[in-house]
Order: structure tokens, then sequence, then C-alpha cells
């Protein structure tokens, strides 16, 4: 059976959020991380405030630390970003967020540009919802294309959208826009409190899965390993059995480890160490 390797351990800067960016950037470094997921969002990384030499000159402190960005996640799960929005002033603002974005991803080298659903209102037909954000990742993944670019699709919380929160849905919705440039990923929560793990995702769709946010819950929560409820071991086998090559950011959102991010990777470190070759 294959190991998965410390290398696909990645970094990512949210818990930082209250620290500069170039100390998150050095906190990889020390923690031995070569690999980072850049969260787009004031006052580290929000696009709509970047010009292009800001964003060039953020890409020469990762280069100078010898980093690499392996995805770009903008910050998209608080107003006013939906790409399924039902008013059209919204969704074709959203749509031109990601269009920004996506040249952001280009900039920092990323390979993967990470979109979410968005939502629709819950007392409408959820049909229609659904075909809106198809349209949005049907004109998304056109552009990715352009840039040689991989949206990395994935599901939220039945709390945060009501179109894609479970492995079924991912499927669908991968093959109702056929793209080659949009590819599903996981992150661990939406998946633990839909009753799923990961064979639930890599039996149905295991080319298809490009990403993964690894990260400990009760089950909600984005967690330090040990903080949570999760089957870490048992995820590990999981992995391991489907062969997973991918990378698995640690993006931890709860305010809990804002004040010290060092420690929340510490700890991180310590629990994962003898799990990963």
């Amino acid at each position: 059976m294959a190991k998965l390797s410390r290398r696909q351990l990645t970094g990512m800067n949210f818990h930082y959020k209250h620290y500069p960016f170039e100390y998150f950037l050095d906190a990889m470094v020390r923690y031995e991380l070569n690999n980072i997921e850049v969260w787009g969002a004031s006052p580290h990384f929000y696009v709509e405030n970047m010009s292009v030499q800001e964003i060039r000159n953020v890409k020469k402190e990762i280069d100078r630390r010898n980093l690499s960005v392996i995805c770009f996640t903008p910050e998209q799960c608080v107003y006013p970003i939906n790409i399924a929005a039902k008013e059209v002033a919204i969704r074709e603002k959203s749509i031109d967020y990601f269009k920004k974005s996506a040249l952001a991803a280009k900039e920092l080298d990323s390979p993967l540009l990470l979109v979410t659903p968005g939502w629709g209102y819950e007392n409408e037909d959820a049909k229609e919802a659904w075909k809106r954000s198809e349209e949005s990742l049907e004109k998304l993944a056109q552009v990715a294309g352009e840039l040689d670019l991989t949206l990395a699709l994935e599901p939220l919380t039945r709390m945060e959208t009501n179109i894609i929160h479970n492995a079924s849905q991912l499927k669908l919705m991968l093959e109702g826009v056929n793209h080659p440039n949009l590819k599903g990923m996981i992150d661990t929560i939406p998946m633990a409190l839909a009753g799923e793990d990961f064979t639930d995702y890599f039996n149905s769709m295991n080319e298809e899965i490009v990403h993964i946010h690894f990260i400990d819950g009760k089950p909600e929560g984005h967690l330090v390993w040990g903080d949570g409820v999760l089957p870490l071991e048992t995820y590990i086998k999981q992995l391991n059995q489907a062969n997973y090559k991918g990378f698995l950011s640690l993006e931890y959102t709860s305010y809990q480890y804002v004040q010290n991010p060092d420690g929340a990777m510490e700890r991180t470190m310590k629990a994962l160490s003898s799990l990963f070759g």
C-alpha cells in the first residue's frame, strides 16, 4: 500500500490572518512545508484591491523563500460572492471576481483555483439554483482552460449551500459541466457532516479528485487534528488505499487559532508526523 508523503501537507494562511502575510510565509519555511495554499482575502491577498504589480510583489516574496503555491482560494463563502445568485447583477459580479482570481492564480503559478457552487434561495425550486451554478461553472471552466488552470470544485456544508454538499451531487455537477478544466475536491468537514468518508468520493470519481482540505472537526469546525472527533487514522488508510497523490491543505478557519497560529502548526505536525512518509 502506498504511503502519503509529508510533501503533500500544505500550509494555508487563514489562521495567520491576524499576522502579516510575510510572517505566514516565514512560518511555512520554519515548519518545512514547501507548498502553500493562498486564501485570498484582506489583509493578505484580496484581488479586488490589488494591482498586477502588487500581486507580482507577493509572488517575489513567495519565491524568495522557495515556496510554491499549489492552490489559490479567493474568499467566496461570505457576502457578496455567489455564482448561483438569482439576481443577475450579483451573479455577473461574482463571475467577474473569479475571472480576476483566475488571473491572480496564473500570476502566482498556482495550478489550481478553488471554486464553490454558490447557493440558491431555500424557497425556490432547487433546480433553478443548480442551473445557475452550472452555467456559471461552464463559463469559469472555459476561462480556466484558456489560462491552463484547473478549477477545483468544493462541496460546502448544507448550512452553506443547497446545491453541492455531498459526493453524489459533486459527481453530478462535474458530469453536467463536462469540462476538462473542472475537477472535484474534498473538504473533510462537509464530508463528515454528510455522513460520508473518502471512499464515497474515490469509489465514484477517483481521477476527478484533485485536492483536499484536510482538517479535524466535531464534526463541524475546521480544527487542528486532535481538537475534533474525526477518524484520522481511518482517513489516512483510505487515502493510501486510493493512492492519493494530491495535496492536503491545513485549512484552520476557527478563530481559536488566530492569536497563536504557530502553536496550531506545531500541534499539527506532531499529530501527523508518524502518518506520513
